[in-house]
């Protein structure tokens, strides 16, 4: 079986590094010191004319847990509305009930305004407190695809869980690893897990060209640099493109 690169990206230049790198597929998102959330639209409309490969969007509109309240939930409807009007090929979101299990009626109420794009369940999965009951729940509603870490720090730590989840869907819905998951443990992924899709964040660092630079002032938290930004690493995605042809 083909084993697919999904490379996540912070931004319209990501996306563009790491097609030309080799990814598969794309996983669209902003914000990603708080995990990832929606991007703009002119985002997803720059980053689609750009890309001929699959472009799912992340909707998420805040980061923090997976509890939305009425207005949050109003907001993730019209932002896949967007997404697919802009053209992307699938959204990937998440939505838990107070007691840690998946919110079976409103992710049901998401998937339906998404189709016919893909649909994935994002690693709110990993915060659920009965993985298999929660992949039950995302079957129930025909979500496509699941990212998980194996409720772990990384996919590596989770590889067991993986795996046993992978076996216990079968064909019913791809169970798809990321979060950890670099060049020098991807082959150890891919053989504790039997997976056949990989979710990967690969990046370097890109100083800033600003010549006068105000270090007293912050714009953002005190551990962020602000004179530097990530964008994803072609050559990294090729070499991971690599392993998984190998």
């Amino acid at each position: 079986m083909k084993k697919i690169l999904e490379a996540c990206v912070n931004s319209s230049v990501s996306a563009i590094s790491a097609r030309d790198g080799g990814a598969d597929r794309i996983e669209l998102c902003e914000n990603m010191m708080e995990g990832g959330c929606t991007p703009s639209a002119g985002t997803i409309l720059f980053t689609r004319q750009k890309l001929q490969i699959p472009l799912m969007v992340m909707i998420r509109p805040r980061g923090a847990d997976f509890l939305y309240s009425d207005e949050e939930f109003e907001i993730m409807k019209h932002d896949i509305q967007t997404a697919k009007k802009l053209g992307a090929d699938g959204v990937v979101f998440g939505v838990l009930l107070p007691d840690g299990n998946v919110d079976v009626s409103r992710m049901g109420i998401l998937t339906e305004i998404a189709r016919p794009m893909q649909v994935t369940c994002h690693r709110a999965f990993d915060m659920t407190t009965d993985p298999f009951k929660a992949l039950d729940d995302l079957m129930l509603i025909n979500i496509d695809r699941v990212l998980t870490s194996g409720q772990s720090d990384n996919a590596l730590i989770g590889a067991d869980l993986i795996h046993k989840l992978i076996r216990y869907a079968g064909s019913r819905i791809t169970v798809m690893p990321g979060h950890g998951i670099k060049e020098h443990n991807l082959s150890e992924v891919i053989k504790s897990t039997g997976a056949s899709e990989f979710h990967m964040y690969l990046t370097r660092p890109v100083p800033s060209k600003m010549k006068f630079m105000r270090e007293e002032v912050r714009m953002g938290k005190p551990e962020f640099q602000e004179y530097v930004h990530e964008v994803v690493d072609q050559e990294r995605i090729r070499r991971a493109k690599e392993i998984l042809n190998s």
